[in-house]
């Protein structure tokens, strides 16, 4: 990359940026969203730069950067998500997020597993790699259909009330760990033989132990940062009442770092820290100044992504799509998750009929499929259909972007009027 490509790469994101902070309050309520601006920008910033220009920060060929990138907005994310959930965790009071985890997620992965292999002609370990990678939802581009923030007084807040936005946000906040298993399952598929080898240490470790350790060291981090934070025996030393909100920051480095040390899932553990802290102080301010300061990296850093992959869409990234792939992802948006979600939601009581549609259409794809498939590429012997994962995943992506975005304002002002006439 020569300075003058640097030079309008930089003019192009700054550009972007301000693009991406203005016009969505320009567009309020129409069918308007950053995420589709940044896309947008990024594709021209794509033609103008060119592709010999963009080689440096290209998915296909440096992977690891945007690997990383995407990981850190990822856990940035489920950090603010944990933070802007006020229902107590619960095995009755989270069903919704049950039902939508055990049985919508593994469904949708036979599914695409299923058609990525039959139709789109993926090896069996492609296959499975593209359904994990597509399977979690997204805790960053679905602000629209989540809860927005931590209220005083938790679960007495109305945004808790709605069980749309609380279903989609805890969904979120866990199925990216989740999905973590079934990568490791695509990348043994690649890597390790037979799968007789293998299976069972697959199945105690990668599905099970990993999870176990990710929930349990993000609570114990979580409560002991908590006590620290609200109850800290020293006065002058608690940052709550000094009003410190890098609190957050620290802890969603530091129970990441000693998680993935260990060999747990580090998303998992980030999540559960959060819950975790908002368990031992729930009324406190101090809560929202946090989600506040993640919020505001969360969406610098995803906007960073979404441009860096709208430039790439212009450039090649979706060269290697067929019609079979492109099917992948209108199947995955506009019938296996909508058809899933709903059947897991039959027996929810806690939603009317309409409510469960929406919450099972609502399944944003986003930045968590670009660190799965870039972390997967870099660790399966898969290099030959690299460039067919990355096209599928990246159009899934964009159409979710799309078809997700446009829709989640107008849908969820329909419900909130349909419920007041109802209560009327």
């Amino acid at each position: 990359m020569t300075n003058l490509d640097i030079e309008r790469a930089y003019l192009i994101a700054g550009i972007a940026l301000l693009l991406a902070a203005t016009l969505p309050r320009l567009f309020k309520d129409r069918a308007i969203t950053a995420p589709m601006l940044m896309l947008g920008v990024g594709a021209v910033g794509g033609l103008v730069i060119g592709p010999t220009g963009l080689r440096a920060v290209s998915p296909l060929s440096h992977p690891t950067v945007i690997e990383h990138l995407a990981e850190v907005c990822v856990i940035v994310a489920l950090m603010g998500v944990g933070l802007a959930i006020d229902r107590p965790l619960h095995w009755r009071t989270w069903g919704s997020t049950w039902r939508l985890l055990m049985i919508t997620m593994p469904l949708c992965i036979a599914a695409v597993a299923v058609f990525g292999w039959w139709a789109a002609a993926l090896s069996p370990a492609a296959a499975v790699l593209l359904a994990a990678v597509l399977a979690p939802t997204d805790p960053v581009l679905a602000s629209d259909v989540q809860v927005e923030g931590p209220t005083p007084g938790g679960a007495g807040s109305a945004e808790e009330d709605d069980e749309v936005r609380f279903a989609l946000t805890s969904e979120a906040g866990l199925n990216d760990a989740l999905a973590f298993p079934f990568v490791y399952l695509a990348i043994f598929l690649a890597t390790q033989g037979s799968v007789q080898n293998w299976f069972a240490g697959w199945f105690a470790w990668e599905l099970l132990g990993k999870i176990a350790v990710g929930a349990l060291l993000g609570a114990i981090v979580g409560d002991l940062l908590g006590r620290g934070l609200f109850r800290f025996p020293i006065e002058n030393a608690r940052l709550a009442d000094q009003g410190e909100p890098i609190a957050a920051l620290a802890a969603v480095f530091a129970v990441y770092g000693l998680t993935e040390l260990v060999g747990g899932y580090g998303f998992l553990a980030v999540f559960a820290c959060a819950i975790a802290m908002r368990r031992i102080e729930r009324d406190s301010g101090y809560h929202e100044q946090m989600h506040s300061l993640v919020e505001q990296l969360e969406h610098v850093l995803t906007l960073v992504v979404l441009l860096l992959l709208g430039a790439a869409l212009t450039t090649g990234l979706l060269n290697a799509l067929s019609w079979q792939g492109a099917a992948v992802g209108v199947l995955l948006v506009f019938v296996f998750r909508p058809f899933a979600g709903w059947l897991a939601l039959q027996r929810c009581d806690e939603m009317a009929p309409k409510e469960r549609a929406v919450t099972a259409f609502f399944g944003v794809r986003g930045i968590g499929s670009v660190y799965y498939v870039s972390y997967g590429l870099t660790q399966a012997a898969l290099s030959s259909e690299a460039e067919t994962l990355w096209a599928i995943t990246a159009f899934t992506i964009v159409l979710s972007v799309l078809v997700h975005g446009a829709s989640a304002g107008w849908v969820m002002k329909h419900l909130e009027n349909v419920r007041g006439k109802e209560s009327a």
